[in-house]
């Protein structure tokens, strides 16, 4: 069976004996060696493969520590803001601890694949006119309230579960990657994995955080963010490790997404493939991982 991501990092986890742990087998996921793309964009490239979690996306690795947190606080329900892949993971470890779940998200911007998660396992969807940021202020609001708990990435436990990702690369490279490009929506993720690296004693890769160039209107609707909820420590962090944002236009991030597809059978949502553009478009050198974030059936008509 696989082992919980709480249980295998638990000293380095905000938890304790009395932490219920709720968990769907997420983490340990594939860091993958992709030998043709590397030798068609002239990089040393590995992809960590987080369409592999339990709901096809990294998001798992922040939400069972957050509602695990949240059982044991006593809530009887979370609430979050999404534009997908919060949500299809919220519900679904919500239905695992017996919670009940409400996504409130923007109108029409937000891919079927993963309102179909969150409906099949019994979220409340509230959809509402406005950008995220409006979604978020709302479910922020109801989060505020007794009983209920706020799981979107301004719960610090979502990125203490999210900085497992670089223990895993640390594991599995025995050292750290010269760069890590990977998508910039709300910025979370990329404090997350800073934040992994300097815990595990080393010194933080070159980050290269890639952003739509049209934010509110991308393609890449899991990026779809126009005010990143993180962007002062993500930007910090950045520039402190030597890297920098890249603003791709969704022509860049679609042909990424084809070519790790067709040449390493690797189907992402187009997002998830920001990261793979950003290092095609800068070609930086020494070893480079790529953080592929969603699984493909999250966005079908893309």
């Amino acid at each position: 069976m696989p082992v919980a991501l709480i249980e295998r990092f638990r000293s380095r986890l905000p938890v304790s004996d009395a932490t219920p742990v709720v968990s769907l087998g997420e983490g340990s996921t594939p860091l993958l060696a992709v030998p043709r793309l590397s030798e068609r964009l002239g990089l040393e490239l590995f992809v960590k493969w987080e369409g592999g979690n339990p709901t096809g996306s990294f998001k798992d690795r922040g939400m069972t520590v957050a509602v695990s947190k949240a059982l044991e606080a006593g809530a009887r329900g979370v609430v979050c803001a999404s534009t997908g892949n919060t949500a299809a993971s919220a519900a679904a470890y919500a239905a695992r601890a017996g919670l009940r779940a409400v996504v409130v998200l923007p109108r029409g911007a937000v891919a079927r694949g993963k309102l179909s998660q969150a409906l099949a396992v019994g979220a409340e969807l509230r959809e509402i006119d406005g950008t995220f940021d409006d979604a978020l202020a709302a479910a922020a609001e109801l989060g505020s309230q007794d009983g209920w708990t706020l799981v979107n990435s301004l719960n610090p436990h979502r990125l203490e579960g999210q900085k497992t990702a670089a223990f895993e690369l640390l594991e599995s490279l025995g050292r750290a990657p010269d760069v890590l490009a990977l998508p910039y929506g709300g910025g979370g993720n990329t404090c997350a994995y800073a934040r992994g690296f300097a815990e595990g004693g080393v010194t933080v890769p070159r980050l290269l955080a890639a952003e739509a160039e049209k934010r509110p209107v991308t393609a890449a609707s899991a990026i779809r963010i126009v005010e990143p909820a993180h962007r002062a420590e993500a930007e910090r962090r950045i520039a402190e490790s030597g890297g920098r944002v890249v603003s791709l236009p969704d022509e860049e991030i679609l042909e990424a997404r084809h070519e790790l597809a067709e040449l390493e059978g690797v189907f992402c949502e187009p997002a998830s493939a920001a990261g793979i553009a950003a290092a095609k478009r800068e070609r930086p050198q020494g070893l480079v991982v790529c953080v592929v974030t969603g699984h493909g059936l999250k966005d079908p008509p893309a």
